[in-house]
C-alpha cells in the first residue's frame, strides 16, 4: 500500500505560496498535488538517496534575518537517516561558509539533495537539533521530490581537500561585483537560491527553503555592481522562493566555480518582476527575479570537488 502523503489538516503551503498559487489561478491543484508529494517524514526512496551523495545544499537565515545559501561536502555517506524523521549529517561548514555562524540548534534549515549526474534532487525542510563538533541533525518538517528540469549534468570527483573543510582558504568580504565576482557569474550555468517566509507565519510550512536554478551561461544578467536579474522558467507549480519572496524580500544566492573551487556567497533582496518588456529578452523566462545585493564573500578554493563539462538540460531549448 502506498505510504500517505501530507496527513494533516492545515495546507502544507504558506500564506505567501497560497497567495502566488492563486494569483495564477493554480491553487486549488496544487493544494492536491501537495498533499500528495509533500509529506512530515523521508520516504524510503528519500533515505536510500541521501547517503549516495557528496555534497548538500542548505539554506539558513543570520542573526540580522538575511537568508544564506550554503554547501556541505563529504564522503558519501557523510549523510545518513537514523530513522524516517531524521537527517544526519556528519561534516562541518566549508572555511568561510555562512553557515557556521547560522548554524545551531533550533534554527530554521532548508536543504536541497542534487545528484546532478543523474539530475536527480529532493527537498527537505526542518529543524536542526543535536548541533556537535562532528555535525548536526534535522527534524524533517517537510520532505518532497522535485524534477529535473534545468539541472546540467556533471560527474564528480572529490578532492583531498574533503578530510579539511575547514582548513582556512582566502576569504574576500564583497560589498559590490568586482571583475572576479562578474567573471564567476557570467560563466555560471546553475546556482542556489535561499530564502525565508515571514518570521510570524505560523504551521508547518514556514521556514527556510533552498533552491537550484539552472539554465545557459549568462542566463544571469549582472545589470550593476550591486543588481542581478535571472529568470523564472516554468515549474512545479508549488512556488516555494517566489512565495517566500511574497512575504519576506530577502534572498541568498550560493555561485559555484565548477573548475576551481570558488564559492560566491551573497545575500540581499529580491523582487519579482511580472510584467513588462523585459521579460522577453530572457528567452522562455515566465517571470523575472531582480537580487540587490547587501552582503557576499567569496572564498577561493573552498569545494573539495571537481566536475566534468556540463551536459546541458535538454529542458533548455534554446541558445
Amino acid at each position: 500500500m502506498a505510504k500517505p502523503g501530507w496527513s494533516r489538516e492545515e495546507s502544507p503551503f504558506h500564506t505567501g505560496e497560497i497567495a502566488i498559487q492563486e494569483r495564477l489561478g493554480v491553487r486549488d491543484q496544487i493544494d492536491q498535488q501537495g498533499r500528495r508529494m509533500i509529506r512530515d517524514y523521508l520516504p524510503d526512496q528519500h533515505r536510500e538517496f541521501y547517503p549516495q551523495l557528496p555534497f548538500l545544499i542548505a539554506g539558513t537565515v543570520d542573526a540580522y534575518g538575511r537568508p544564506w545559501a550554503s554547501i556541505l561536502v563529504g564522503e558519501p555517506g557523510f549523510l545518513s537517516t537514523p530513522d524516517s524523521s531524521t537527517l544526519r549529517v556528519a561534516t562541518r561548514p566549508l572555511f568561510g561558509d555562512p553557515l557556521s555562524e547560522t548554524l545551531a540548534d533550533g534554527v530554521n534549515i532548508g536543504l536541497l539533495g542534487i545528484q546532478l549526474h543523474t539530475r536527480r534532487r529532493n527537498r527537505m525542510n526542518g529543524t536542526v537539533t543535536a548541533n556537535n563538533p562532528d555535525g548536526f541533525s534535522v527534524k524533517v518538517d517537510q520532505s518532497f521530490g522535485n524534477c529535473p528540469k534545468y539541472i546540467q549534468a556533471r560527474m564528480f570527483e572529490l578532492t583531498d581537500g574533503v578530510r579539511e573543510v575547514t582548513t582556512p582558504k582566502p576569504l574576500y568580504q564583497i560589498e559590490a561585483f568586482g571583475q572576479t565576482e562578474r567573471a564567476l557569474i557570467a560563466a555560471a550555468d546553475t546556482f542556489f537560491i535561499a530564502t525565508a517566509s515571514h518570521r510570524e507565519e505560523a504551521g508547518p510550512a514556514k521556514g527556510v527553503d533552498v533552491s537550484h536554478r539552472g539554465g545557459k551561461p549568462g542566463f544571469v544578467h549582472i545589470d550593476n555592481d550591486h543588481t542581478l536579474t535571472f529568470p523564472d522558467f516554468v515549474g512545479n507549480f508549488m512556488f516555494n522562493t517566489i512565495g517566500n519572496l511574497e512575504v519576506n524580500p530577502h534572498a541568498g544566492l550560493l555561485f559555484v566555480d565548477f573548475d576551481t573551487g570558488n564559492l560566491l556567497y551573497l545575500t540581499g533582496t529580491a523582487e519579482v518582476i511580472w510584467f513588462g518588456e523585459e521579460i522577453r529578452t530572457f528567452m522562455n523566462a515566465e517571470r523575472l527575479i531582480r537580487f540587490h545585493l547587501s552582503h557576499g564573500r567569496l572564498v577561493e578554493g573552498s569545494l573539495p570537488l571537481r566536475w566534468s563539462a556540463p551536459d546541458y538540460s535538454p529542458a533548455l531549448q534554446y541558445g
